[in-house]
């Protein structure tokens, strides 16, 4: 079989990928911009610790590649139903090809997390243990849509952000400490996460229902599981808004809160038209939201450069 590298992109689950990339690189720029205390010391800042960055990035990466590579290793049956063009559904990756990924990545990960310290290393076992539990039995979290959205919430809003923050923070210091602006954030994706577990079932509910994963949008409905979304994220982005008027916090606040006003109701507009029976529509749709993903780990770090 020869596998392309379209093929292993695919694998690699191009959203999340991108935004580990993102989300790393912004809590970087984020802690090497409170250490500098000016955007000139910033950039200098930034290029002193280049190496610590470029490390970090490479477990992170790897750590993402072993969580979503093991969830389609476990899961290819459910997605022959829900997902039959990722790679191991159409067979355009052997399973054995997958196992050796997911392993060396694993490696890859841990490895060089060991090599920026022991507890750097810790936090990224810490991710990986939460991502094996997610697809792996006894567990396989993901089958109950609260534990699902606990595990993705516990890494995406909490261990990536709070402890990635620490991480940079203690490598350029010497010392652990979480700034008091990266709060806000971990508090925002918090809410994100819980759409991201919420909203990625919605066009899913064929293939969980066959195999008894009790997805949100499969024990309650589909509206249920975007609405509730959408107000606990509409929720995170006005609180958000608001942080640097009760937290001390080196931005520029116009601009800062401004962009979360405006992307939030550019969100609550795009749900509000979204069409559950269309199938396109709603896979659209959760594209759009890892978009804003995206973006967020942008304005944020921005925010403390102009």
């Amino acid at each position: 079989m020869i596998t392309t590298a379209k093929a292993w992109w695919a694998f690699s689950r191009p959203h999340t990928i991108i935004g580990s990339f993102f989300s790393i690189t912004a809590l970087y720029t984020i802690s090497c911009a409170i250490l500098a205390g000016s955007p000139t010391g910033t950039y200098a800042f930034m290029q002193q610790h280049a190496n610590d960055y470029l490390l970090t990035l490479l477990s992170a990466l790897a750590c993402n590649v072993f969580i979503v590579g093991l969830n389609q290793w476990q899961d290819i049956d459910v997605d022959r139903i829900n997902k039959p063009w990722l790679p191991l559904a159409a067979g355009t990756i052997s399973l054995l090809q997958a196992k050796l990924a997911v392993w060396m990545s694993l490696i890859i990960s841990l490895g060089t997390a060991f090599l920026l310290g022991w507890s750097f290393l810790l936090l990224i076992l810490l991710i990986n243990i939460i991502g094996a539990a997610y697809s792996l039995p006894p567990l396989k979290l993901k089958r109950h849509h609260l534990p699902a959205a606990m595990a993705i919430v516990t890494v995406r809003g909490l261990l990536v952000n709070l402890g990635m923050a620490a991480h940079f923070t203690q490598q350029f210091s010497g010392s652990w400490h979480i700034p008091d602006a990266v709060w806000p954030l971990a508090l925002f994706v918090v809410g994100f996460s819980f759409g991201i577990a919420w909203f990625k079932d919605i066009p899913d509910t064929a293939g969980d229902a066959q195999f008894a994963f009790k997805t949100l949008a499969v024990s309650m409905s589909r509206n249920t599981a975007l609405w509730l979304g959408v107000v606990v994220v509409s929720i995170s982005y006005l609180l958000v808004a608001a942080s640097p008027l009760v937290l001390h916090m080196p931005v520029q606040t116009a601009f800062f809160s401004l962009s979360h006003v405006v992307l939030c109701v550019v969100f609550i507009a795009r749900a509000s038209r979204l069409s559950l029976n269309n199938e396109t529509a709603v896979k659209s749709f959760y594209m759009f939201f890892w978009l804003l993903f995206f973006l967020e780990y942008i304005i944020y770090p921005v925010s403390f450069l102009l």
